[in-house]
C-alpha cells in the first residue's frame, strides 16, 4: 500500500488526507466482500485504536480518507500501518479460500509479482496494498 499524506504538519495528531492504492491498480474493491473487510477494520481502528474518521470513499482499487489520531493513542502511522497489514493479510486470504473469485489465479500472480519486485513488500502480504 502507498501512503500519501498530504498535511500541513507532521504533528500525529492532526487531520490527514491519505490516499491508499492497491498495488498495480488492481481492481479488487469491486466486490462487496473485500470493500466489508476495509469497512469492518476501519470501525475496527475507530472503537480499539482511536482512528478518527472525518470521511472516506472505497474506490475500485484505492481508497481515500480524511482522519486522524486520537490523543494518546499510538499515533495514524501505526494505526495505518496495522490496518493495512490486516487488510491486506484478510483480503489476499480470501482471494485465495474463494471458489468463486473469477480473477483469482490472475490476481494472486499479480500480489506475487509486485510482492518480488518491491523487496520491502514481505511475500507474506503479497503487496495487496502499494
Amino acid at each position: 500500500m502507498s501512503f500519501n499524506a498530504r498535511t500541513q504538519n507532521n504533528k500525529s495528531n492532526t487531520t490527514h488526507f491519505l490516499t491508499m492504492t492497491v498495488v498495480g491498480w488492481i481492481d479488487v474493491f469491486t466486490r462487496d466482500e473485500y470493500r466489508q473487510v476495509i469497512i469492518e477494520s476501519l470501525k475496527y481502528c475507530q472503537e480499539e485504536k482511536g482512528l478518527e474518521i472525518n470521511a472516506y470513499v472505497i474506490m475500485t482499487n484505492h481508497l481515500h480518507i480524511i482522519c486522524r489520531a486520537e490523543e494518546g493513542s499510538d499515533g495514524l502511522s501505526a494505526i495505518i500501518r496495522d490496518f493495512k497489514k490486516y487488510t491486506a493479510k484478510k483480503i489476499i486470504n480470501m482471494i485465495e479460500e474463494s471458489k468463486t473469485e473469477s480473477k483469482k489465479e490472475w490476481t494472486l500472480k499479480l500480489f506475487e509479482y509486485y510482492a518480488k519486485k518491491n523487496k520491502t513488500i514481505t511475500l507474506s502480504i503479497l503487496a495487496t496494498w502499494k
